[in-house]
């Protein structure tokens, strides 16, 4: 039995690996998110990341297509009880922003796709510097008190923007962030590792990385003079074009090797043995691309081995 983690101040308790939610109702149709999500659950995961934007970019969708797959398998499975449940507010074409009124009107709106009275946790999708953060903070409270957000988070936002929203928080006695989800693997690490990461140690926030494997990248599909077939490779093949990149794939080859690994499990080991990391988000768009996400779980790198990856993507 996979060990739970403790998502950082809150009592909500997660597996290492969240599962993504972003291609359901997109490049996973509902069959195939439903048997994602069953074979998820089955290895023991509990932790499902998803937005009400998702997937507005894609021609014929409006938004909320993957918290109405979700809402649909959860009614099914009858099993909400047992997943924490996270989702994000902003960047719904129909509910944009992050006013005290568009949060509150964009958290109704999930619910109902959701087809549950409570999010577990609840994010600000893009942070919005024109809104004061007490206006945000303050409408985010009032969804606690309410009993329809159990724990807020933060998503896309600056140092100064955090601190200043639990410096709030603190000030005032209202719902604080108990976590963070940044942009952030084994090729960008610049985009959390320093100010951001720094403020999360000092004031007890779980890091929940997006992008873990840089669209693919890190997977070790991509290789010199390959193809692959997928909406994003475009953004994943130019890592392959800078000596880094090549040099953290040599060194996830090993590693993997090692281990008789998925390149993937090692890329997520690495990232979720890091400083705050409570659980790297990754999504699987059928069920064979699951296996190598779910075993993140079993797999403890060496020190050595952790070292030889933060030395490769240096």
């Amino acid at each position: 039995m996979t060990s739970l983690r403790k998502l950082g101040s809150s009592d909500l308790e997660v597996f290492p690996l969240a599962l993504g939610g972003n291609v359901f109702g997109w490049t996973a149709d509902q069959d195939t998110s439903f048997a994602v999500l069953d074979a998820y659950t089955a290895a023991g995961g509990n932790f499902v990341d998803t937005a009400d934007s998702y997937s507005a970019w894609v021609d014929g969708n409006s938004g909320g297509e993957s918290e109405t797959v979700l809402g649909k398998w959860l009614a099914a499975r009858g099993n909400r009880d047992d997943v924490v449940l996270a989702t994000k507010v902003s960047q719904h074409p129909e509910y944009p922003g992050l006013s005290a009124a568009n949060i509150r009107a964009a958290a109704d709106a999930s619910l109902r796709r959701l087809g549950t009275d409570h999010i577990d946790l609840y994010y600000t999708h893009f942070d919005k510097p024109e809104v004061p953060v007490e206006e945000i903070i303050g409408a985010l409270d009032e969804l606690v008190r309410a009993g329809k957000v159990r724990h807020i988070a933060a998503s896309n936002i600056s140092a100064e923007r955090l601190a200043a929203s639990l410096e709030f928080s603190d000030r005032e006695g209202l719902a604080r962030y108990v976590a963070l989800q940044p942009h952030y693997n084994l090729v960008s690490r610049d985009t959390y590792e320093g100010g951001l990461g720094d403020l999360a140690e000092r004031t007890g926030l779980a890091a929940v990385p997006y992008y873990a494997l840089a669209a693919g990248f890190l997977t070790g599909k991509y290789r010199p003079g390959t193809a692959v077939d997928s909406p994003r490779a475009g953004g994943a093949a130019k890592h392959l074009e800078s000596e880094r990149g090549r040099r953290i794939l040599a060194a996830l080859d090993e590693i993997a090797e090692a281990h008789d690994a998925p390149v993937a499990t090692v890329a997520l080991a690495w990232l979720a043995g890091r400083p705050t990391v409570a659980a790297p988000i990754a999504s699987a768009r059928t069920v064979e691309q699951l296996p190598a996400l779910l075993g993140v779980a079993e797999l403890n790198l060496t020190e050595d081995e952790a070292e030889r990856l933060t030395r490769a993507s240096a």
